[in-house]
């Protein structure tokens, strides 16, 4: 693959550890500090994967720390519950200033913790604010009490009462340190809720960022808290104190979250892994679909949850589509900077980077053709892999339908429409999924078949997880529940009924006996019936 090589941060932007230069010791120490900890707690050192450089030296939260947290977040929820949904929306629209204002310092830091590119941090930044500015503006809607039609018309006066769950726990992942740290806490934030967050450890500055900025913009101290530590010790403290569980994670954890939850009797939401497919029809427009590919495949070298790993083309365009989708991959710049300047950054971590390399070894060893990309680039840093695509993948490479969560994908001809519906459902993934076509009411037919939680008719994914206002989230094992819209603030809340029975109820009146007022009473549901009263 002709990857351009991008070069390491320039002096003039970086220290010589090559981190910006925001991102002085003392900061790092500052932003370490908001992590609920004890005196002497243990540390962990985080590395950037630009470099491979030590980048934070964090506490590491225990249980009793985890129970810490949650007995002052219990004092300030209540307190927190009783403001006003009015000045809940100030402090809101105030952070989503604070997230614009002070962007430089958000995207640095995801690229020093994440390893992605400047632009694909910044599309956190913009995620952060929307979300912020869309609860701020809609909780009045979906929180307020609602009238609700009464058992007897007139005489029974019925209210729905929202009432928040208490404290969340928030688990949120690397990949999209300030989306999935902040957005899952906005939504039980502004519902009323407190928040204890356990991010991601390589990720943890970016989220204690967003969670400083909320306070500054005036969260009560305890409402929002962050602990950090491995699942293993402190997810059962996370657990067991929580009144609503948001994870984001792989589909193994979901599913033990899920059991621990339901023997709890909590609720959960959980978003988790994808083996997303994008579908290109006979009547695509092949430049703007090769396109729409290289931008749904390779945004933070792959990983990313709803990102397409299956591409399918119709036969009749395929090997024109494939030209043009190669070409541009062959384009790309590969390479950390802390400007706008690379198309695709590092891997996070050195799982990741091991399971990307062995899915395509495995792959290429099986008979798989490497079509772009196909090897690491410890050229550039040491967790870089070029963009990949490959042709004749088989049923029995490992990555034909596991996820490989990096910059890979394969690529399959297909006959007919019905047999790209059904490769695309052919797996217990349903997070997202891509349609193209030059007619929008036939790539919007084709998308209802998909069994997927979102579909984007010539787009990647942006469109769907852009439209706040509508539900996002996975079938089968992408998980459950949603976010954003309605149900992503809606799961958040206990809905009580108030019911305030006037004058007369079900019971007969003195001096009528049962019979008669059954009689009427189904004279009157008759009437009602007839009437077309619900």
């Amino acid at each position: 693959m002709a990857t351009d090589r991008a070069t390491l941060p320039s002096p003039a932007a970086t220290r010589g550890s090559g981190l910006p230069d925001s991102l002085t010791p003392d900061r790092i120490e500052q932003l370490a500090t908001r992590v609920v900890a004890g005196v002497g707690a243990e540390r962990v050192t985080t590395k950037a994967p630009y470099t491979g450089a030590p980048l934070a030296d964090l506490p590491v939260s225990t249980p009793d720390d985890v129970e810490g947290a949650f007995a002052r977040a219990r004092i300030a929820q209540k307190t927190w519950a009783a403001t006003s949904l009015n000045e809940r929306k100030k402090i809101m629209l105030r952070f989503h200033d604070l997230v614009l204002a002070r962007q430089d310092e958000a995207l640095d830091l995801m690229q020093a913790e994440n390893g992605k590119t400047r632009r694909d941090a910044y599309l956190e930044v913009l995620d952060t604010a929307i979300t912020s500015r869309y609860y701020a503006r809609s909780a009045a809607t979906y929180l307020e009490p609602k009238r609700r039609r009464g058992a007897i018309p007139v005489l029974t006066h019925t209210t729905e009462l929202r009432h928040p769950k208490g404290v969340v726990t928030v688990i949120s992942p690397w990949n999209y340190p300030l989306s999935m740290a902040a957005g899952d806490a906005i939504a039980a934030l502004m519902a009323g809720n407190a928040v204890v967050q356990k991010p991601d450890t390589q990720t943890a500055l970016t989220a204690l960022w967003a969670m400083g900025l909320m306070h500054e913009a005036g969260l009560p101290a305890g409402a929002w808290q962050m602990v950090v530590g491995r699942g293993s010790s402190i997810g059962g403290a996370l657990m067991d104190n929580a009144d609503y569980m948001m994870f984001t994670g792989s589909t193994a954890s979901g599913r033990k979250i899920a059991r621990d939850a339901g023997e709890r009797l909590i609720g959960a939401s959980l978003e988790l892994g994808g083996k997303n497919a994008m579908i290109v029809l006979d009547d695509a427009d092949i430049e703007k679909a090769a396109d729409g590919a290289i931008a749904a495949c390779f945004p933070s070298a792959g990983q990313l949850c709803i990102s397409i790993e299956r591409l399918y083309v119709a036969e009749e365009i395929h090997d024109r589509f494939v030209a043009a989708f190669v070409a541009r991959a062959n384009r790309l710049k590969l390479g950390g900077a802390y400007d706008y300047s690379c198309d695709v950054g590092s891997l996070t971590n050195q799982a990741q980077l091991d399971t990307v390399t062995a899915h395509v070894d495995d792959a290429v060893a099986k008979g798989a053709t490497v079509l772009a990309g196909g090897k690491a680039r410890p050229d550039l840093g040491p967790l870089f892999h070029e963009p990949t695509i490959l042709a004749e993948v088989s049923p029995d490479m490992t990555l034909y339908d596991n996820e490989t969560f990096g910059p890979v994908v394969s690529i399959y001809p297909y006959r007919d429409v019905e047999e790209a519906i059904e490769l695309a459902n052919a797996t217990p993934y349903g997070l997202n999924a891509s349609v193209w076509s030059r007619n929008g009411a036939r790539g919007r037919a084709v998308a209802a078949r998909v069994h997927v939680g979102t579909v984007n008719v010539n787009e990647a994914f942006a469109a769907a997880w852009g439209s706040i206002d509508a539900p996002m989230g996975g079938m089968g094992d992408s998980g459950l529940g949603r976010r954003h819209g309605a149900d992503g603030i809606l799961k958040y809340i206990e809905p009580q009924t108030v019911a305030h029975q006037r004058i007369q109820g079900f019971t007969p009146p003195a001096g009528i006996a049962p019979e008669t007022w059954a009689t009427l009473l189904t004279g009157a549901l008759k009437v009602l019936k007839a009437a077309g009263v619900r």
